[in-house]
């Protein structure tokens, strides 16, 4: 039974395209792109998370296309990317730099925004070429570079042995999620959204994770359980803003603080009370407007400005 990608109606519907593209990564991987607002417009990418696909970012979409050129894709395996058997951080950023070099012109620089996995995605991409020509800054939300699993509250239990085996085997699991009913809401509200989080935000985000397949998801959790991104972090040497929420239960704000203290050039951080992982669908305003102040301040607004930019970065 086919299941719905995404709500069909409401403020967290999809907008459709002004253009869809298929992007090949280094590896062949086939990568689903979508393109929003005027073509000449400022650019901002925007990286989902594990689990997700472009439908997260619908809310940011939306908003930003009316001024913005908003890039949107799939991580390979998630919405309308196939699988592919590379897992793996280096094919997270393989992905993101093909998005990049096929979306942008070569002196072109964006707002690149990455939530939780798609954050990791930027981290593990820092040193990349595409990433260090066409980054003008950075927004990381509800994300972290190591330590996941062992740092997760999802078990309430005390930071130990006990809660790492429990988590590793509840965000590992290989079972599948189901159909979207109130107790599926109920559980996934649990693990990753604010307990104040509206009925209508924990269906969108509920519709969007059951669509994942289940495969998909397994494999994915073990590379997020493996991961030691702390060198990434370090390497993005733009601008970069750090979200979180206080009551992130897979991200907790230690990751957050972490992040903060090793960017060579951090330009904030902010911790939104009682809210959960889900940060750009819990509050879209906020993390909309993040964004569009990253690119007011960064985003060089003539090509020639541009290529200025990027002489001085040489």
């Amino acid at each position: 039974m086919s299941r719905l990608l995404h709500v069909a109606a409401g403020p967290y519907t999809p907008p459709a395209p002004a253009r869809e593209l298929t992007v090949t990564a280094a590896d062949g991987a086939r990568i689903h792109v979508e393109v929003h607002g005027p073509e000449d417009a400022p650019a901002v990418v925007l990286a989902h998370g594990w689990a997700c696909s472009t439908a997260f970012w619908a809310e940011q979409v939306r908003a930003l296309a009316a001024d913005h050129r908003v890039v949107v894709y799939d991580q390979r395996g998630h919405g309308r990317s196939p699988a592919n058997p590379a897992c793996g951080t280096e094919a997270l950023a393989d992905d993101l730099e093909a998005v990049l070099t096929a979306t942008l012109a070569p002196d072109e620089q964006a707002v690149i925004a990455g939530h939780s996995m798609g954050g990791m995605t930027v981290m593990a991409a820092a040193t990349r070429p595409a990433v260090r020509a066409h980054a003008a800054a950075v927004l990381l939300c509800s994300t972290g570079s190591s330590r996941l699993v062992a740092a997760s509250t999802v078990v309430p239990l005390g930071e130990g042995r006990v809660r790492t085996w429990l988590t590793r085997r509840i965000l590992g699991s290989r079972a599948p999620l189901g159909p979207v009913t109130p107790l599926a809401r109920r559980i996934l509200k649990y693990g990753t959204m604010g307990p104040g989080s509206a009925p209508h935000m924990v269906d969108a985000c509920a519709r969007i994770v059951h669509a994942c397949p289940r495969k998909v998801r397994h494999a994915w959790s073990q590379v997020l359980d493996l991961l030691d991104l702390d060198h990434g972090v370090r390497e993005l040497t733009m601008p970069v803003e750090v979200v979180v929420g206080t009551a992130d239960r897979l991200t907790p704000p230690v990751h957050a603080r972490s992040l903060a203290a090793a960017l060579p050039r951090c330009v904030g951080l902010t911790e939104l009370p009682g809210l959960g992982h889900m940060t750009p669908v819990e509050a879209p305003e906020l993390v909309t407007g993040k964004i569009r102040a990253l690119a007011a301040n960064h985003i060089p607004t003539a090509r020639g400005e541009r290529a200025v930019h990027a002489e001085e970065s040489a």
